[in-house]
C-alpha cells in the first residue's frame, strides 16, 4: 500500500487513471448485475451496453446506445446520476490535485502563480481547494434545480400533455437530473428527443446554457471571478489572473462564432419557418451545447454539413482546464493562436496584460492539440475500416461526416450525436468507449507526461533548422 501510495504521488496522473476505472466498473457492474437498473425485464441491459452507458456517464459525454428514459428504471437513472455527479466532480477534484502535486516542484514563483490560480491560499492546501469545489457545486446544481423544478411544476400540465412526464414527482426528478446533466456537462436527458420538447422554454435554455458555461469555464475562473467582485468594478478584470482572462476571451468568442455560424447557416436548414425569437434561442443553444454539453433542441442529423463541421471545431476545443467540460481546451486554443500570431509578427515571445507566456505552456498546448488530432485521426480511421469498408462513396453519401462528429463527440466528452450511435457494431462501440475515457483523461495525462522535470541531455549536438512552411 505505501509503495501503491508513492506510485501516485511521484506520478499524480495516474490519480486520475484509478479514479476513472473504479468509476467505471463499479457503475458498469451495477447497471449489468442489479435488476433493478433495467425498466423492464424482458429487456435486460447487456454488458457491452452497460459498459457503454457507464464509461458515458463517468466521463460525463452523453452518448448512449441504450434509451436513458425507457430502458432504464429510476434506480437505474439514479445510478447513472450518480456516475455522472462524480465523473464531473471528480475531474475537477483530481486534475487540481494534480496540479497541486506538480507545483510541489517547481519554483517559488511557480507555486505561487499556481496556489493563486486554483485559490489554494497559502501552501497550496488541497482541502481548500477541495472544499471550494464542492460547495461551487453545490451551489450551481441547487439554484438550477430549484429554477427548474419551479418551472417544470408551474407548467406540468403542458408538458404532460406532451408526453414528457406523468406525474409532478418525476417533473421534479427531470429537474434534479438535468441540473446535474448541464453542471457536469454530461448532456444525460431524461427524453429520447433530449431537450427539443423545451426549444421555446427561455427559462429552460437560459438555466441549462448558464450551467453548461459555469461548468465548463472551470473552478480557478469561477474562483478568481467570485475573488474580484470585492474590488470596485473597474478594477475586476484587471485583477484577474491571465488564466481567467484567456478563457472568457475565448469562451465569448467561441459563443459568438457558433452563434452566428447557426443563424447563417440554418436559416434555410432547421431553423426555416421558426419565428426570429425561436431561431435566437436555438443558435444560442447550440453553440453553447457544443462546448462538450451533450444536449440539444435541434435534431443534429438535420443539420448542414457546414454546421456540423463548425460544430465538429466547437467540440475539439471544448471548455477549460479543471472544468466539467472536455475538448483539448480553449486555453489550449489560444496559446496556440497567440503563439502562431506572434510569430506572424517577427516577436519571438507572446506577450499578453503585460505577462509573457512561458515556452514550456506552448509545448505543452501544441502537444495537448497534437495528440488530440493523432487520437481522433487513428480512431476514425479505425471506423471508417470497421463501418464501411464494403461501401462505396457514392453510396455512403453523409456517412463519413457522421463517424467523424461521432469521434470528435466521444473524444470530446461531448455526447452530441447524428443518430450513428445506436447502429454502431460491437467493435466500434468497443472504440467509442475507449476514446470517451481517452478524452476524459487525455489532457490530464499529456499535462502530467510533459510537466515532470526535463531530463538532461548528456550530449548537446550543433543546432539545426529543418525547413518549415
Amino acid at each position: 500500500m505505501p509503495q501503491f501510495a508513492s506510485s501516485v504521488n511521484q506520478y499524480p496522473g495516474r490519480a486520475s487513471l484509478i479514479w476513472y476505472a473504479i468509476l467505471i466498473v463499479t457503475g458498469t457492474a451495477a447497471l449489468y448485475l442489479w435488476p433493478a437498473c433495467a425498466a423492464s425485464p424482458e429487456a435486460p441491459i447487456s454488458l457491452l451496453d452497460a459498459l457503454f452507458t457507464s464509461t458515458s456517464a463517468a466521463c460525463v459525454t452523453g452518448l448512449g446506445v441504450r434509451s436513458t428514459v425507457h430502458d432504464f428504471s429510476y434506480t437505474g437513472q439514479a445510478v447513472i446520476l450518480a456516475l455522472i455527479q462524480l465523473g464531473g466532480v471528480g475531474i475537477m477534484t483530481v486534475t487540481t490535485f494534480i496540479v497541486v502535486q506538480f507545483s510541489r516542484t517547481g519554483n517559488l514563483r511557480q507555486r505561487k502563480v499556481i496556489a493563486d490560480t486554483l485559490g489554494a491560499g497559502e501552501g497550496g492546501d488541497l482541502r481548500v481547494i477541495l472544499r471550494n469545489v464542492l460547495m461551487m457545486t453545490l451551489f450551481f446544481e441547487t439554484a438550477g434545480f430549484m429554477i427548474l423544478a419551479a418551472y417544470n411544476q408551474i407548467n406540468y400540465a403542458h408538458y404532460a400533455d406532451a408526453g414528457v412526464w406523468s406525474s409532478h414527482g418525476e417533473a421534479t426528478w427531470h429537474a434534479l437530473f438535468h441540473s446535474i446533466s448541464a453542471f457536469c456537462n454530461a448532456g444525460f436527458a431524461l427524453h429520447d428527443r433530449s431537450l427539443i420538447p423545451f426549444a421555446e422554454s427561455f427559462v429552460v435554455n437560459a438555466t441549462i446554457a448558464v450551467l453548461v458555461i459555469v461548468g465548463g469555464l472551470g473552478f480557478p475562473v469561477v474562483n478568481d471571478l467570485w475573488k474580484s467582485r470585492k474590488r470596485p468594478a473597474p478594477d475586476r478584470w484587471g485583477s484577474l489572473q491571465l488564466h481567467s482572462k484567456i478563457m472568457l476571451i475565448g469562451t465569448g468568442v467561441l459563443l459568438v462564432l457558433g452563434f452566428a455560424s447557426f443563424l447563417t447557416l440554418e436559416s434555410d436548414g432547421v431553423l426555416k419557418g421558426d419565428p426570429a425569437l425561436l431561431k435566437v434561442f436555438k443558435a444560442a443553444f447550440h453553440s453553447v451545447t457544443c462546448r462538450t454539453a451533450g444536449f440539444n433542441t435541434v435534431e443534429t442529423g438535420d443539420l448542414t454539413n457546414a454546421m456540423l463541421f463548425i460544430s465538429i471545431l466547437l467540440m475539439m476545443i471544448g471548455g477549460g482546464p479543471c472544468s466539467t467540460a472536455g475538448g483539448f481546451k480553449v486555453s489550449t486554443a489560444a496559446i496556440i493562436c497567440l503563439r502562431a500570431w506572434s510569430t506572424f509578427q517577427g516577436y519571438a515571445r507572446v506577450n499578453l496584460y503585460r505577462r509573457t507566456i512561458s515556452p514550456r505552456s506552448i509545448e505543452r498546448a501544441v502537444a495537448t492539440a497534437m495528440l488530440f488530432m493523432a487520437i481522433a485521426a487513428i480512431a476514425l480511421t479505425a471506423l471508417l475500416v470497421i463501418e464501411q469498408s464494403t461501401i462505396s462513396h457514392n453510396s455512403g453519401q453523409g456517412k463519413f461526416i457522421d463517424t467523424f462528429f461521432e469521434v470528435i463527440s466521444a473524444l470530446g466528452t461531448v455526447g452530441l450525436s447524428t443518430g450513428l450511435t445506436t447502429s454502431l457494431s460491437s467493435p466500434s462501440r468497443v472504440i467509442i468507449i475507449v476514446l470517451m475515457l481517452m478524452g476524459r483523461l487525455g489532457p490530464i495525462t499529456t499535462f502530467a507526461a510533459l510537466a515532470h522535470g526535463e531530463r538532461n541531455e548528456r550530449v548537446e549536438y550543433p543546432t539545426a533548422e529543418p525547413i518549415v512552411g
